[in-house]
């Protein structure tokens, strides 16, 4: 069988954000599945398998990291409706049945993807004791960012903050089911981004996610509401960074970037 990597959320070979794409006819043992993405060793693995005409999903999608199945995973739905696209395997808007739902991912005539995805529910909580020593700066607020994407937000006092940031990863686990993103205002819009952000996501054996587009499904809501506008850029600037626009919709947050095939070859295993 095939498999590709693919780098999304970037019009770029080797940045934004690596994920596993694999195509199946039915899932196969769920330790086979495991093992394949521990093998890829990115941030996930997609696996998809067609479904029967006329139901409400196209595809079934699944996404594992190196070491755990994950809920939400937004660079690898855009990575599987890439190679999707690219390879004709399906035409149009595609949906996706997963553990977070339907899914649809939409190509547009620019080559761009338009994901949708539930926005997730922000709740505002103390700031941890600790946090600020594991993290390397003293948040501003924190807030819950619910069970699909299990992370907590941690606003900082600007964006040389975050691009500072050298955090104490084993300790940064012990503050949400997931990880933690840090996140600022962007210091100067001008540049194309209207906040920044770094995902450390320990808990699923990732220290930091180069892009994270579950992330930008709590993002949204949180900026939109400080900005005053439904439609934002976020640069997530990790050392490949990668950039997502947003554009919230009420309980839908649309998420739209690109992605590039780097990686095309065969599964013998």
């Amino acid at each position: 069988m095939r498999i590709r990597i693919v780098d999304a959320f970037t019009d770029r070979p080797f940045a934004g954000n690596p994920a596993g794409v694999v195509l199946l006819d039915a899932f196969p043992d769920d330790n086979w599945l495991q093992n394949v993405a521990l093998e890829v060793n990115h941030a996930e693995t997609a696996f998809a398998h067609p479904l029967p005409a006329g139901g409400e999903a196209d595809w079934a999608l699944r996404w594992f990291t190196p070491v755990t199945e994950v809920a939400m995973c937004g660079h690898a739905t855009l990575a599987t409706a890439h190679v999707l696209h690219s390879t004709g395997a399906h035409e149009g808007p595609v949906r996706f049945a997963t553990r977070s739902g339907v899914l649809i991912a939409t190509p547009a005539q620019d080559g761009s993807i338009t994901l949708d995805f539930p926005t997730a529910p922000l709740t505002p909580v103390e700031v941890p004791d600790g946090v600020a020593e594991a993290l390397g700066a003293e948040p501003r607020a924190a807030f819950d960012t619910g069970p699909n994407v299990g992370d907590l937000i941690l606003e900082l006092a600007d964006e040389k903050t975050i691009h500072a940031l050298r955090p104490d990863h084993e300790a940064l686990a012990a503050y949400s089911p997931r990880g933690v993103i840090a996140t600022a205002r962007a210091e100067n819009p001008a540049l194309g981004y209207d906040f920044v952000s770094r995902c450390f996501l320990p808990n699923v054996g990732i220290d930091e996610d180069p892009v994270t587009g579950s992330a930008h499904t709590a993002l949204a809501p949180f900026w939109s509401e400080r900005l005053g506008r439904p439609d934002l850029t976020g640069l997530q600037a990790s050392p490949r960074s990668g950039r997502v626009r947003t554009r919230l919709r009420g309980e839908r947050t649309l998420l739209t970037g690109r992605a590039v095939t780097v990686i095309d070859g065969e599964l013998v295993a």
